[in-house]
């Protein structure tokens, strides 16, 4: 058992074969504020800052915030805010002690704490990984949801606020009233255009403070729009203790991630203020639309699709899933006839060719990423993921069979009771509503009509047109009557 716990001082212990940070971390100042400090971010963005902070490039350092819970505080405050990149593939593992976090701070303990650091000068740049719900938006709409608790709660306290959105404004009063210019704000989320919908919630929220406050906003903060890509499941117990038998010390807060990582940037910043990211291979770009689509359509589509049906037939995780052939069959399908046609590919991608990289990446057996987890806030992600994509189908005329049975199957999974029988834990801001609807009536048709009403997901259009209705349907029937193995594998012929 590992008794050295991992700090600054026990770095000293680490094995040759463990990287680490490669500058003074004593002379490090914080410069990024980070909203949502999970571990896709410390596996991510943290990592990008990480290998770019140097005694030239040292106003760069990130104070981490958590939305929440005190847990991430409580662990990494303990490892001087250390903690340990594992890369997993295949069987093979590499760790990286990671030193760009400089502290963390918890906002419902201190917003006050957490908005001054906000309003400091020297934070030029913020980033947020808050999760799709974490918006307290309309997803079929994109507007905010000022009828939220916590947005109303936000408006009634605007010092005490609980949202990212409240505090992103609380701070950024305080800026307008300082005198100072507003940082560069990055959601690094898979939301469609993330940067332009973060700025029109941003401005709405203000807007219901102070309409000049939403005004100054307007004029000078700045929103580019981010793609990000790197699969991290969440960390378990046999990672944080792989992670101690690869570095020697103990780390209560690893993160376990694939070797392929992607961060396309719009170059929009205040003042043209920002780190060089590009060193670390971040691509900095004019339009991120092309990267965005490409990967909400084939990427977080895919997952998510996998997910509802992997989790319904007994797959635990995504590799799982990719093991079976009836699985993997339908999912290169669906790129090759569903996705592919009505995704437009950015210059110099090769669309069959990045499914093709998906795929692997997905087999990989190193990452256990479960259908569980991907399956979480599901009326959150379907209208970029999947709806979206529909749409373009169903504009075209074209078919729309197997996203179709990925709509069909996520019915299913919110219904709570999987084919076993046996109960889903749903995780979802709508989970109750949905157990609701699903003991209305046992018939199959009356329950997906009435899912196909809830306008937040599926919008009054969409779900008005037959061609959706009906194919969403048949797919819940074929699922209902035959399971989710028997109705891919028809799908796949």
């Amino acid at each position: 058992m590992v008794e050295t716990k991992l700090s600054a001082a026990s770095l000293g212990r680490l094995p040759s074969a463990v990287a680490r940070y490669a500058y003074d971390r004593s002379k490090v100042t914080p410069g990024i504020v980070h909203l949502g400090l999970g571990a896709f971010y410390r596996a991510h963005g943290a990592a990008y800052t990480d290998e770019i902070l140097s005694d030239q490039l040292n106003a760069w350092g990130i104070i981490g915030v958590s939305l929440q819970r005190p847990d991430q505080r409580d662990r990494l405050k303990l490892q001087d805010c250390l903690y340990t990149m594992v890369e997993k593939s295949g069987d093979v593992s590499r760790a990286r002690i990671v030193g760009s976090v400089l502290d963390v701070l918890v906002a419902p303990e201190n917003p006050t704490a957490v908005i001054e650091a906000l309003a400091a000068p020297a934070t030029r740049v913020v980033t947020l990984t808050i999760t799709e719900k974490g918006y307290c938006h309309d997803p079929a709409t994109g507007r905010l949801s000022a009828a939220h608790p916590d947005i109303r709660h936000d408006l009634e306290h605007p010092d005490q606020p609980r949202t990212a959105i409240g505090l992103l404004v609380a701070a950024l009063a305080k800026r307008r009233d300082r005198g100072s210019a507003p940082p560069t704000i990055l959601c690094c989320d898979n939301l469609p255009h993330n940067g332009r919908l973060l700025a029109g919630l941003v401005r709405d929220f203000a807007a219901l403070r102070d309409d000049t406050l939403s005004a100054w906003i307007e004029r000078n903060a700045a929103f580019p729009s981010t793609m990000v890509d790197r699969i991290v499941p969440a960390t378990t117990d046999e990672d944080i203790q792989n992670a101690a038998t690869l570095t020697g010390l103990a780390d209560s807060a690893p993160v376990v991630h694939e070797p392929f990582s992607q961060w396309v940037i719009e170059d929009t910043f205040v003042d043209g203020a920002r780190p060089p990211w590009e060193r670390a291979g971040a691509q900095m770009v004019r339009d991120v639309a092309p990267f965005e689509a490409m990967k909400l359509q084939m990427l977080n589509g895919a997952h998510s699709a996998l997910a509802y049906l992997g989790y319904l037939g007994g797959h635990e995780t995504i590799a799982d899933c990719m093991a079976d052939p009836i699985y993997r069959s339908y999912v290169e399908r669906l790129w090759r006839q569903e996705i592919i046609p009505v995704t437009s590919a950015p210059e110099g991608t090769d669309l069959t060719t990045y499914a093709e990289t998906l795929a692997g990446r997905f087999a990989n057996t190193a990452i256990r990423h479960r259908t569980w987890q991907i399956a979480m806030d599901g009326s959150q992600k379907l209208p970029q993921r999947l709806l979206t994509t529909i749409q373009r189908r169903l504009d075209q005329g074209a078919p729309i069979t197997g996203l179709a049975i990925a709509v069909a199957a996520w019915m299913r999974y919110v219904g709570g009771i999987d084919e076993q029988g046996r109960a889903i834990d749903v995780r979802d801001p709508l989970a109750s509503h949905f157990a609701a609807l699903h003991k209305v009536s046992a018939d199959a048709t009356a329950r997906v009509d009435s899912l196909l009403a809830v306008d937040q997901i599926f919008g009054p259009s969409l779900a008005r047109q037959p061609a959706f209705r009906s194919a969403v349907h048949d797919a819940y029937a074929s699922l209902t009557a035959f399971g989710a193995q028997k109705s891919i594998a028809k799908y796949v012929g």
